[in-house]
C-alpha cells in the first residue's frame, strides 16, 4: 500500500485509442451493433440493472460516455438474464475489464416496499415491468461475469455497491451482511460518483498494471492482506477506546472542539512537543482506522453503531483516513473518498455526446409497452449539481455523492437545455426540473477551503446553519432567469427537493421560485413536527417550515397565483414514539392537510438512521453501552403493528384506519380525541355514513362481502 495517488484532471489523459477515435450514436448492446461500428471487441463491458437510456441522468450512460471520451470502446449489457452466464457473453470477452452496477437504484429498494412486499412495477424497465433484475443485483451480475469469462477483472460500482462497502445491516434479511466485495468476488469497488476512479483504473489496466496492485486509488475499496508497513493503525474495535496516542488522533475528536487547556495538558502528559499541522497531515495520510470486524458488528449491536459513527466521520475528502475491517481471515480496505470534480470537469462529463434517448432497439418510446417511466419523468430535467451537505440520517445521498457541492457552469446547463429542445421528441417547451439531490444548493459551499478541508461535522445545516456556509442564492436566481428566457422554452419548473431552511435565508429566491417556477404545487419535506424524531433525522424544526410557508403564500399572493405546498412526512422513523405521531396527526388536522400517500422509514444500508434502527443507539453522539450524558439510546418503532399505527396516524382521515386509531387513542388515554367534535381526530363507531349505517356496520358488511366473494370463487374453481 503506497501513498494515495494524486488526482489528475479528468480529461488530461492521452486517448487510449488515439485522438481519431470517434463516438457512437449509442453504445453497442450486441455484436451486430459492434460490427457496424467496425469493432471486433469491447475494452469494457458495462452490465446494468436498468434499461439502457443514453442520458446523463443514468449512471451507466455517464460512465460509458466518459470512458468513450478517453478512447475506450465500451459496450452495454442491460438487464441480462442472470440465471446463466450466456447473456453475459453477448458482446464477447472484454479486452480490459467488466463494469457492474445494479442501476440508478439499489436493487432491493427497487424491488421491495418498506414493508418488504415485492413491487409489481419498475420505473427503470421497458414497459414498467417488475422482476427484470435480481435481488442484490451487483453480487449476482458480478458472479455471472466471472463465469462468462474467467480471468477478466470485475469492477463494481453505483449506489448499491457504495452503500455496501463495509459490513452492513440488511433490512430485507434482517441481519448484518459482509461487505459486498466478498459476496460478489469482485476485484475492486468504486464508491460515489465514479468518473475519476474508473478513468484511472482503466488507464492503469490498459498500461498493463495488475488490478490487484491498485490499492492506492481514492474512492475505491479493495481486499488486502493487512495493514502495510509504514502505516499507523488506530484500533477502534472497543467502545470509545481507540488507544489514542499523540501520533494516533482519536477518530471521535475534532481538534477544534478540544479546549486549549486540555490540549496543553494532553501534550504535557505525553511529554511530547507540539506537532505541526504539516506533520499531522502527513501522518494522517498514512493512518488507517481499524473498524470492529464483521463478526463483531454482526453479533454486537453497540459495536455496529460504533462502526457506523466512525465511517461517517471519515467521509470528508479533505481529512478522511482509510478504513480497514476484518471479515474472517480476509480484510476489506476502504480508501478515503475521491476528490470532487471541478466545475470544468463536471461540465466535461455533462457535455459528452449523449443521444438523450432510450436504446433505439426498444422501439417507439411513446408506446405503452415500450415506455420507460423513469425516462419520461426526467427526459426534460437538468442536473445542475451533485452532493448534499444536509446530512439527513435516513438519506443515502451523502454516503454516495458526498457533502461537498459540485456545481456545473451556467453555460453548460443552458447548453443542455438547448440540447433538450433540439433532441427530445415531442418537446413541449417545458423543462421539468433544474435541480439535483437538492434544488437550492447550487454553488453553495464553505466560505473557507481550509475550514472545509478540516471539518468533520456530518451536516452544514444542523442543528443550525453553519456560519461558515455561503447561503447566497443569487447565482441560482440568475440561472433561473437565463433558462426561462432561452428561445423555445415556455416554462422551467423546479421539482427537486427544496431545502427550505436555506431558502428562508434568501426571500428573493423564494419570490423568484413561486412567481415563475411552481406549477401550482410545490413538494416539500419537513418530515415531522416533533423535536425528538427531527433530531434523529437531522432536520430543522417545524417552525422553519412555517416561516417558509408564510413567505411562499405571501409571494404567491403577490404574483396573483393560487399555489399550494405539499408537505411530506415519514412514519416509523427511529426515535419516533406513538405520542410523536399523534402530535403530528393533530398538526395535520389543524392545518387541514390530508396525505394521499404515506412514506414509511426504510432502513437502507449504511445510513445513520439504519444504524439507529439496528442498534437502538444514536451514532450522532458518543457511543456507550449504557445511557449517559454523552450517549443516547433510541426508541425504535420496529414491530409491524406499530409501524402500521404510525402510518395510520398520517392518514387519520381514512375510515380504514379509524378502528386502529380508536384502539390506540384509548390505550394512550386520549379518548377525548374520539367523537364528533372539531377537536376530535377520528369519529366514534356510532357515526352514520351516507347509507345510514355506522362505521362498524359498514366494516362488518365489507368483510361479509369479501368472504362471500371468496367462497363463490372457490365454488367456481
Amino acid at each position: 500500500m503506497t501513498t494515495l495517488s494524486p488526482p489528475k484532471a479528468l480529461f488530461s489523459y492521452p486517448k487510449y485509442r488515439g485522438k481519431h477515435f470517434s463516438s457512437a450514436s449509442q453504445l453497442p448492446t450486441n455484436l451486430a451493433e459492434m460490427e457496424a461500428l467496425g469493432w471486433d471487441s469491447c475494452d469494457m463491458v458495462l452490465v446494468t440493472g436498468d434499461a439502457y437510456v443514453d442520458l446523463p441522468s443514468f449512471g451507466m450512460a455517464v460512465i460509458g460516455r466518459t470512458l468513450e471520451a478517453q478512447g475506450f470502446r465500451v459496450g452495454i449489457i442491460s438487464q441480462p438474464d442472470w440465471k446463466s452466464p450466456d447473456a453475459f457473453r453477448s458482446l464477447g470477452k472484454p479486452n480490459i475489464c467488466w463494469g457492474v452496477t445494479s442501476g440508478n437504484m439499489d436493487s432491493m429498494v427497487n424491488r421491495y416496499t418498506s414493508e418488504r412486499r415485492i413491487r409489481s412495477d419498475d420505473a427503470y424497465t421497458v414497459g414498467d415491468v417488475g422482476g427484470k433484475r435480481p435481488d442484490r443485483a451487483v453480487t449476482v451480475y458480478a458472479q455471472r461475469c466471472r463465469e462468462a469469462f474467467k480471468g477478466v477483472p470485475v469492477i463494481i460500482g453505483g449506489i448499491e455497491a457504495s452503500l455496501r462497502r463495509i459490513a452492513h445491516y440488511d433490512y430485507w434479511s434482517d441481519k448484518v451482511r459482509h461487505a459486498v466485495l466478498l459476496d460478489s468476488k469482485a476485484d475492486i469497488l468504486v464508491y460515489g460518483n465514479g468518473e475519476r476512479q474508473i478513468i484511472e483504473i482503466m488507464h492503469r489496466l490498459a498500461a498493463g498494471e495488475s488490478i490487484k496492485d491498485m490499492l492506492d486509488i481514492r474512492g475505491t475499496s479493495v481486499m488486502c492482506k493487512g495493514v502495510p508497513d509504514g502505516w499507523i493503525e488506530i484500533d477502534s474495535t472497543e467502545i470509545d477506546t481507540p488507544h489514542t496516542t499523540i501520533e494516533h488522533p482519536n477518530p471521535y475528536q475534532m481538534q477544534q472542539d478540544m479546549p486549549c487547556d486540555d490540549k496543553a495538558a494532553y501534550r504535557e502528559r505525553e511529554q511530547a512537543p507540539p506537532i505541526s499541522i504539516l506533520d499531522v497531515s502527513e501522518k494522517r495520510a498514512h493512518t488507517v482506522i481499524r473498524l470492529p470486524s464483521y463478526e463483531a458488528v454482526a453479533n454486537d449491536e453497540v459495536l455496529y453503531a460504533h462502526a457506523s459513527r466512525l465511517l461517517h466521520l471519515e467521509t470528508n475528502p479533505g481529512n478522511a483516513r482509510a478504513l480497514i475491517q476484518k471479515h474472517g481471515g480476509r480484510e476489506v480496505w476502504v480508501n478515503p473518498p475521491a476528490i470532487p470534480l471541478s466545475t470544468v470537469e463536471l461540465d466535461g462529463v455533462f457535455d459528452l455526446p449523449y443521444s438523450r434517448l432510450p436504446y433505439i432497439g426498444y422501439g417507439d418510446i411513446h408506446a405503452k409497452e415500450t415506455r420507460i417511466p423513469a425516462y419520461e419523468m426526467i427526459k426534460t430535467s437538468v442536473n445542475i449539481m451533485r452532493g448534499c451537505f444536509g446530512g439527513c440520517t435516513f438519506c443515502s445521498i451523502t454516503e454516495h455523492e458526498g457533502r461537498i457541492i459540485q456545481s456545473r457552469s451556467q453555460t453548460s446547463i443552458l447548453r443542455e437545455i438547448e440540447e433538450i429542445r433540439e433532441k427530445t421528441p415531442k418537446f413541449t417547451g417545458n423543462i421539468s426540473d433544474l435541480g439535483g439531490p437538492t434544488a437550492n444548493m447550487y454553488r453553495l459551499k464553505c466560505k473557507s477551503e481550509a475550514i472545509e478541508a478540516a471539518c468533520r461535522k456530518p451536516s452544514c445545516v444542523f442543528p443550525d446553519i453553519c456560519p461558515n456556509l455561503n447561503t447566497n442564492h443569487d447565482p441560482l436566481i440568475e440561472l433561473y432567469r437565463k433558462a426561462r428566457h432561452l428561445k423555445g422554452i415556455k416554462r422551467v419548473f423546479i421539482a427537486s427537493g427544496l431545502r427550505y431552511d436555506l431558502a428562508v435565508k434568501s426571500p428573493a429566491y423564494i419570490k423568484e421560485l413561486v412567481t415563475h417556477h411552481v406549477g401550482g404545487y410545490l413538494k416539500i419535506a419537513p418530515e415531522h413536527t416533533e423535536a425528538a424524531p427531527l433530531d434523529k433525522m437531522m432536520k430543522p424544526g417545524i417552525g422553519t417550515y412555517d416561516a417558509f410557508k408564510k413567505l411562499f403564500e405571501k409571494f404567491s399572493k403577490e404574483a396573483g397565483k393560487k399555489q399550494y405546498l405539499i408537505p411530506y412526512f415519514i412514519a416509523a422513523h427511529p426515535g419516533t414514539t406513538d405520542q410523536d405521531m399523534l402530535n403530528l396527526a393533530l398538526w395535520l388536522k389543524k392545518n387541514a392537510y390530508k396525505a394521499d400517500q404515506v412514506q414509511a422509514f426504510l432502513p437502507s444500508p449504511m445510513s445513520t438512521a439504519t444504524a439507529m434502527y439496528r442498534s437502538g443507539r444514536n451514532p450522532l453522539k458518543k457511543i456507550s453501552r449504557t445511557q449517559s450524558k454523552y450517549a443516547e439510546k433510541v426508541f425504535i418503532p420496529r414491530r409491524k403493528k406499530q409501524r402500521d399505527l404510525h402510518k395510520a396516524f398520517l392518514r387519520y382521515h381514512d375510515p380504514d384506519n379509524w378502528a386502529m386509531l380508536r384502539t390506540a387513542l384509548k390505550k394512550m388515554g386520549r379518548s377525548d380525541l374520539i367523537g364528533q367534535g372539531e377537536h376530535c381526530l377520528v369519529p366514534d363507531d356510532t357515526q352514520k355514513g351516507k347509507d345510514g349505517r355506522s362505521s362498524f356496520q359498514q366494516k362488518r358488511a365489507a368483510h361479509h362481502f369479501r368472504t362471500q366473494h371468496t367462497r363463490k370463487e372457490r365454488r367456481r374453481r
